[in-house]
């Protein structure tokens, strides 16, 4: 396996404070390698969101983060280096700045609020390069953000355009410029596609796929559509009221999920090919934060539940050596496994 460019160990965050405070993100651990898609998966308030916005600190208030540590890993000087991990969490002003953008950098969900509604798109690249290359000319600031804008698919000359004279996709696109404008190891794409249309949503995650193979930036994807994960990453975490409850290789838990809630959350979605079954879907809704219930956070929704999972809240585990984790009392080895939750592994 490739060597890890971000890992996050233990992070836990908290909205609020004291006794009032709501559990978002309870003892998160992820692992990003280089060149490689890691997707974030989960129904909507899961904590996938909070997750990334946590580990490059652009949480807002009131968002606490109570425990953890982000570790970013830099290019390698020399084949014979080994560079000087950096947690951001400890980092300072000046260490952030010089990760934010130029190492890290984010595609928020929503490009009409995340670009300067009355700032062109000319200005909005050449402020983001001269803050970052100072020792660009202007003249070679256009040129940069033209041929950015050309590696997404756009003519050079929308940078006169202003956000709200492009369409959705054009102004994801531009989103996705901007991220890639100074050639980062990590992009993390916080539901970059969900308020657009298929057909565009289909072209710029090819292209984006695209890019990774060319560039060799690794990618933290977060969605709630498994779906789209299956085709782009090569592994998979799920989460579940803050808490991460399984991950595993894309095809693998694709083909074989592990816990009832992915095998839910998979067949909320018709199948493109066979014959045709109904879809299932999970009941009810996920939790309040301020008030879970006890034990396994899911398991007034689960039809395989058992008393246990009332009781104790089960810890994310790895299964027999196979590069799969869940956390699930029915992989406990104390209890017959469905056969849904016990195919083989292909």
């Amino acid at each position: 396996m490739s060597e890890p460019v971000l890992e996050v160990r233990g992070l836990s965050v908290d909205y609020g404070y004291g006794d009032d405070a709501v559990h978002a993100v309870v003892d998160c651990d992820l692992t990003l390698r280089r060149g490689q898609v890691l997707g974030l998966a989960g129904e909507s308030g899961s904590g996938k969101t909070t997750t990334a916005m946590a580990a490059i600190r652009l949480l807002r208030s009131p968002g606490v983060i109570t425990a953890g540590q982000v570790l970013f890993h830099p290019r390698l000087a020399s084949a014979q280096s080994r560079a000087r991990a950096v947690d951001v969490l400890e980092a300072d002003e000046e260490e952030l700045r010089s990760l934010r953008w130029s190492e890290i950098s984010v595609v928020l969900q929503s490009a009409l609020n995340a670009l300067h509604p009355v700032i062109s798109i000319r200005a909005q690249f050449d402020d983001l390069l001269e803050a970052h290359r100072p020792s660009l000319s202007p003249g070679q600031r256009l040129e940069r953000a033209a041929e950015l804008l050309e590696m997404v698919g756009m003519s050079g000359d929308r940078l006169g355009c202003y956000p709200h004279q492009l369409s959705g996709g054009m102004r994801q696109r531009v989103m996705i410029a901007m991220a890639l404008a100074l050639e980062p190891q990590v992009m993390i794409l916080d539901e970059p596609t969900t308020a657009l249309d298929v057909v565009t949503q289909r072209e710029i995650l090819e292209e984006l796929m695209g890019l990774r193979d060319r560039l060799g930036f690794a990618a933290l994807f977060i969605t709630h559509d498994l779906s789209l994960l299956v085709e782009l990453a090569d592994e998979i975490a799920v989460m579940y009221a803050g808490r991460l409850v399984e991950r595993a290789p894309a095809a693998s838990l694709f083909r074989a999920p592990r816990l009832p809630y992915t095998y839910g959350l998979l067949h909320c979605f018709p199948p493109m090919h066979g014959d045709r079954s109904s879809m299932e879907g999970i009941p009810g809704s996920p939790p309040n934060l301020r008030e879970l219930p006890s034990g396994c956070s899911f398991h007034p929704r689960c039809a395989w539940a058992m008393p246990i999972c009332r009781q104790k809240t089960p810890r994310l585990r790895d299964l027999n050596g196979s590069g799969r984790a869940v956390a699930c009392w029915l992989h406990s080895g104390e209890v017959a496994i469905p056969a849904e939750l016990a195919r083989a592994d292909l």
